[in-house]
């Protein structure tokens, strides 16, 4: 590692849940709005400074819902002082309108997919004008943007969209690698995509399975932050699946530790982010 990234506080994202993800793949996935609270609290204890959130319904179904994400986020705060990210990215197939909803239930965070990409055997729908739209609407309740990068284009578009005085500054980008038929989690990809960033943007990697930790040890050593959780992977080893997000979360602290990078406090990543 260059000696100009020790010392850098290392920002933990927890993906708690996602909407793919069921119980029948993931026992131990937290699904009601009091398990995913507690999740996110156990999450921030092991280090974790951002929660990122999607919710889902009475029957265990990614939903949109207004009333439940702002139910999730009360029972979070409630608990501890983690940032919440929430998704706007939904389920496949979700609408624009629905995609917007969780925007209105007082996140400090949102994710925003600057692409349309294909995501398994579906596409991932993100048509420029509902993009600018999404960006608007983050703007006017003083929402911090993620910039989700899924395919090198993607980061352009976040670049763009600064230009244009959409987002504000300072740019904050997820680098997602290993979705299929997206980048895939390599080193090439990730140098790539660094290069690219714009002079004072801060990024992280979310990868996907079992690419998560090692992509994660490459983005410390590159002076990146990390994002881990059961929406991205559901397992701590090889074989062995994780039973708490928090499990996840203290595996990468440690591994922050070991690269001499201290762990970010939420307090230190709004200080970072330039979140209020």
């Amino acid at each position: 590692m260059s000696s100009k990234h020790r010392k850098t506080p290392v920002l933990i994202t927890c993906a708690l849940v996602g909407a793919e993800l069921t119980r029948e793949q993931a026992p131990y996935l937290p699904l009601t709005p009091e398990e995913i609270a507690v999740s996110a609290a156990e999450a921030s204890a092991a280090g974790a400074a951002i929660v990122h959130l999607h919710v889902r319904d009475a029957q265990g179904r990614p939903t949109c819902s207004e009333e439940i994400f702002r139910e999730t986020i009360r029972k979070i705060r409630e608990r501890c002082d983690v940032i919440v990210q929430v998704s706007t990215g939904g389920a496949i197939g979700d609408s624009d309108e629905d995609r917007m909803r969780p925007l209105e239930a007082g996140p400090e965070m949102a994710s925003l997919t600057t692409g349309s990409v294909n995501f398994g055997d579906e596409v991932f729908l993100n048509p420029r004008p509902f993009v600018v739209a999404l960006a608007r609407r983050m703007k006017e309740r003083g929402i911090k943007p993620e910039i989700e990068v899924f395919d090198a284009a993607m980061l352009e578009a976040g670049v763009v969209l600064a230009e244009q005085g959409l987002i504000e500054p300072p740019l904050h980008f997820d680098l997602v690698l290993g979705v299929p038929g997206a980048l895939a989690a390599t080193e090439r990809n990730l140098d790539f995509l660094i290069g690219g960033l714009p002079s004072g943007a801060t990024w992280s990697v979310a990868a996907i399975g079992r690419h998560q930790f090692s992509m994660a040890r490459m983005a410390l050593e590159k002076g990146g932050h990390v994002r881990v959780g059961m929406e991205d992977n559901i397992y701590l080893e090889k074989g062995i699946l994780a039973r708490f997000n928090a499990e996840l979360v203290a595996k990468a602290a440690a591994m922050a530790r070991e690269a001499g990078r201290p762990v970010a406090s939420a307090a230190e990543a709004r200080e970072m982010l330039s979140i209020s």
